[in-house]
């Protein structure tokens, strides 16, 4: 007769845990967050003539809440599960405010998509939902929404070439040289050769007035049918499908195996409470998380995941001063950095969009999203989307033949 005894690896500290890939990978998944990512928050910010103060505390709220999200799930899950913000949903802000939205209904947008994650998560509804939605129609309206981001860098470079002109050089430079672009991200370079270029132009002495500490500003919500239908859904479908959808794809493929429903639901507790103060839409971030788990043991990713945490929380307590800086330089050298910051993501959106199945679709959701149009004071995001799908159902081959496959599975099923 044989005893089975069951012997576990004994579970290490966090301490011993952090070793030189750990920090190493945790600090890279930091680096590209702060760099790119508040590239396009400033960048929308400016372009919605949100005051410093206000962009200030929504890059505070989501570096600051995010990053405690990170390190307490990480830590009881022990599974790298690396939190920030949505920034197709970001950009999606963007053209809601342009539309007409103003920042408390924004706020209010933001708001009912947390309580709407929530309750998904709550009721386990979330897989159903992801899938009520083609991939390459979502794709194909973060492409549109994406694009002005691209032609806004074109258009910074022909109208102030001695401070764009230079940017888009080092950024260029070091995306050349893969060794290089590891350590040191292309926006981060963009960011600091156009400093330089700024100081050298004959511009005006950027005054920096303000606190350099966090500086929560509080903003009531506005609930407004128009708000829900072209923010909240839109931010929905990109935290969903886009955002929680490619994260748990990343974690997955290196071996970890989170829980969607906890994953969502963590993202609304997390975007209820930074609504408030700006804090666009939380979701499972696919790049930084793909970052910190590149190297180093599996069963050690959780502390790459927290110390990526950590220091999101001390970047965004120190954010407001870097957030005046920066939004008081000339409005060449904010629409480079966001364009820049915008160029891979945009491109991963037209190749999702236009690779596979559903291409009429997406061609006329692209179409639809970029023409800007706003009717029954809705944005074009949602028609987008909406427009799209019909087009695909009638006019996509694939479409018809999933459907006529679900149609006979399902008569299958019923005989």
């Amino acid at each position: 007769m044989s005893i089975d005894i069951d012997v576990r690896e004994p579970r290490s500290g966090l301490l011993h845990d952090l070793g030189s890939h750990e920090l190493t990978n945790g600090f890279i998944g930091f680096l590209f967050s702060c760099t790119g990512p508040v590239a396009v928050i400033l960048a929308v910010g400016q372009g919605a003539g949100l005051s410093a103060g206000a962009v200030a505390s929504w890059v505070s709220a989501v570096f600051c809440l995010n990053g405690v999200l990170t390190i307490i799930a990480s830590r009881w899950s022990r599974q790298p599960l690396v939190y920030f913000w949505t920034i197709p949903g970001t950009v999606v802000v963007g053209q809601a405010m342009s539309a007409g939205t103003t920042w408390p209904e924004a706020v209010g947008g933001f708001v009912m998509a947390a309580v709407l994650l929530l309750a998904l998560a709550l009721t386990r509804q979330v897989d159903r939902v992801m899938h009520l939605l083609p991939m390459p129609i979502v794709m194909a309206m973060v492409a549109g929404v994406f694009l002005r981001f691209g032609t806004d860098l074109v258009l910074a470079v022909d109208r102030d070439l001695a401070i764009a002109g230079p940017m888009v050089a080092a950024f260029v430079a070091v995306s050349a040289i893969p060794r290089l672009a590891r350590w040191l991200p292309a926006v981060l370079a963009a960011l600091a050769v156009g400093a330089v270029a700024v100081s050298f132009a004959d511009r005006p002495a950027v005054q920096v007035t303000g606190r350099w500490v966090v500086d929560p500003v509080w903003t009531a919500p506005s609930f407004t049918g128009s708000a829900f239908v072209e923010l909240t859904i839109p931010l929905l479908v990109t935290v969903l499908v886009v955002q929680n959808g490619q994260g748990m794809a990343v974690l997955r493929a290196v071996g970890h195996d989170p829980r969607m429903n906890q994953v969502t639901g963590w993202c609304g507790v997390t975007s209820l409470v930074a609504a408030p103060f700006g804090g666009v839409s939380t979701c499972l971030a696919g790049p930084t998380n793909a970052l910190v788990t590149a190297s180093g043991e599996p069963r050690r990713h959780y502390a790459a995941a927290i110390w990526c945490g950590v220091l999101a929380i001390g970047f965004g307590l120190l954010a407001p001063g870097m957030v005046r800086a920066i939004t008081t330089m000339p409005e060449a050298y904010v629409a480079a950095l966001g364009g820049l910051a915008m160029l891979k993501p945009l491109q991963g959106a037209f190749q999702s969009a236009f690779s596979g199945p559903h291409v009429t679709g997406a061609l006329v959701t692209f179409l639809v999203t970029v023409a800007d149009i706003t009717v029954l004071n809705i944005g074009s995001a949602f028609w987008g989307l909406v427009v799209g799908v019909v087009v695909s159902v009638l006019l996509d081959s694939d479409s018809r033949n999933s459907r006529e496959d679900g149609d006979s599975r399902n008569s299958e099923e019923k005989s």
